[in-house]
């Protein structure tokens, strides 16, 4: 075998933000490095949120991948770029290369598009042995002798995914039991939200693991990691009878751990499946409610309304979960109002936690198409492309508007009464997570004020840079 030592490597994303300090490690590069360890390769993958990497490791690899997003695209290209004058092959993969892979290409030498468990195999078959000839690999983009970009018929997801192995996290640099241990149990979403990058990613058919092997994933993860376990599938519930098979089976096998999952507002008006998860361990769930203005609601194709919302939000609560509420703003509907009402909504609800994200116009969606074709993309620094900053030109009110106006929503909400109200119920993680968020909010406004006194031209300067 002419490769024997490979990285992986998962860049950080820049900034902070509500999840900064309870990072879940994205799952890709963990089940490759797996997958490739089985297969007899030296294999180590360095997640930048968890601890920084050892880059004497990874630069005596004879193979880097690296697995991005587009907020960490930047900083990807240049861990390509410093590899590449070292002359070690880089390989990247994720959803941003998947949907820019030309952009990609010029600092990576090859990019594998969509899911990789089978094409980097392949490739790697091929750089050890000949083959199979690079044009034959579904879901890979090469430049060929000439120099040209060439992109290779896309693959066919997986539909087997028993066939997968449980990703091994003793291959994480620095990796410990008191991390977040992230399980995943399906691909795709039925669903079609504008702005979302799942389908493009994983497809609208949803794809699912057995009952049997979810539950000895699951297993596993107990018995190396006392931490909550997020299932981090887009919507771990998107078939109830399926989902309600795993819990019986966790509550019968007694399967003994906090969980959390992802879930739409359709588990508010199922209260079996409600009382099911709370009884097999569940945590919080994270809601995508989106928007309480019922317009945006249909601009972002959610099929789901303001009372659905509220039913949810109640029907978990009373079932003893917690709720982490997950708010979009700055569709074509919303204006200043919208943003204070969210919170004024969150807060006549208590939720327990929230995110507000900014909209952002991800490639590989219809949301972005729609925007560059329109010109109203501010600019392509990926990195501001964390949902925290305003990269597109809003409808109703002004970039700069819409920045500090989410900002100080999410301060409204972490506040200091916030913080004293956990405080004096002993709840010491959410006073943790409140503390945080006041922090995250503060550290972010004071940054854009300095950016709005230094800008040249206020009404514009800091619209490029937030």
């Amino acid at each position: 075998m002419g490769t024997k030592t490979i990285s992986f490597i998962e860049p950080s994303a820049p900034g902070l933000h509500i999840f900064s300090k309870f990072p879940i490690p994205r799952l890709g590069a963990v089940l490759l490095s797996t997958i490739l360890r089985e297969r007899g390769y030296d294999v180590k993958t360095f997640i930048e949120d968890l601890a920084a990497p050892d880059w004497a490791f990874i630069e005596s690899s004879d193979i880097v991948c690296i697995s991005t997003i587009t907020s960490t695209a930047i900083k990807a290209y240049s861990m390509g770029k410093r590899l590449r004058e070292l002359h070690i092959p880089v390989i990247m993969g994720g959803a941003h290369p998947t949907f820019l892979p030309d952009e990609a290409l010029g600092y990576a030498d090859f990019v594998i598009r969509g899911e990789g468990e089978n094409a980097l195999v392949e490739l790697l078959e091929h750089m050890d042995k000949g083959v199979p000839q690079l044009k034959d690999i579904k879901g890979l983009s090469y430049r060929d002798r000439e120099g040209t970009n060439v992109h290779n018929p896309s693959r066919d997801f997986l539909e087997d995914l028993d066939s997968l192995p449980t990703p091994d996290f003793s291959l994480v640099h620095n990796w410990t039991p008191s991390n977040t241990y992230p399980v995943a149990t399906s691909r795709g979403c039925p669903y079609e939200c504008s702005f979302c990058s799942v389908i493009g990613m994983f497809g609208r058919k949803y794809r699912c693991k057995s009952v049997g092997a979810t539950l000895a994933e699951l297993k596993h993860a107990v018995s190396v990691s006392k931490a909550v376990k997020f299932i981090v599938d887009d919507n771990f519930a998107a078939s109830k009878t399926r989902t309600k098979q795993i819990l019986r089976a966790m509550i019968d096998e007694k399967i003994r751990t906090r969980w959390s999952a992802q879930v739409r507002t359709e588990v508010g008006r199922d209260p079996e499946l409600l009382r099911l998860m709370a009884d097999s361990g569940c945590d919080t769930l994270f809601i995508g409610l989106e928007s309480i203005n019922p317009r945006t609601l249909e601009e972002y194709n959610k099929k789901q309304d303001l009372q659905d919302i509220i039913t949810c939000i109640r029907a978990v609560r009373y079932h003893g979960i917690h709720v982490h509420g997950m708010f979009v703003l700055g569709a074509e509907t919303d204006d200043v109002q919208t943003i204070r009402e969210t919170v004024a909504f969150a807060q006549r609800l208590a939720i327990d936690t929230i995110q507000i994200m900014i909209l952002t116009p991800l490639p590989g969606t219809p949301l972005f198409d729609e925007m560059k074709k329109n010109g109203r993309l501010l600019h392509t620094d990926w990195s501001q492309y964390d949902v925290q900053h305003v990269v597109y030109k809003p409808r109703l009110m002004s970039p700069a508007t819409l920045q500090i106006e989410t900002l100080k929503a999410m301060g409204r909400f972490y506040s200091w009464k916030y913080v004293f109200r956990h405080l004096a119920k002993l709840n010491f993680h959410y006073t943790a997570v409140g503390l945080f968020g006041k922090r995250a909010v503060d550290k972010s406004l004071k940054a854009f004020s300095d950016c709005l006194d230094h800008a040249a031209s206020p009404s514009f300067g800091c619209e490029e840079v937030t």
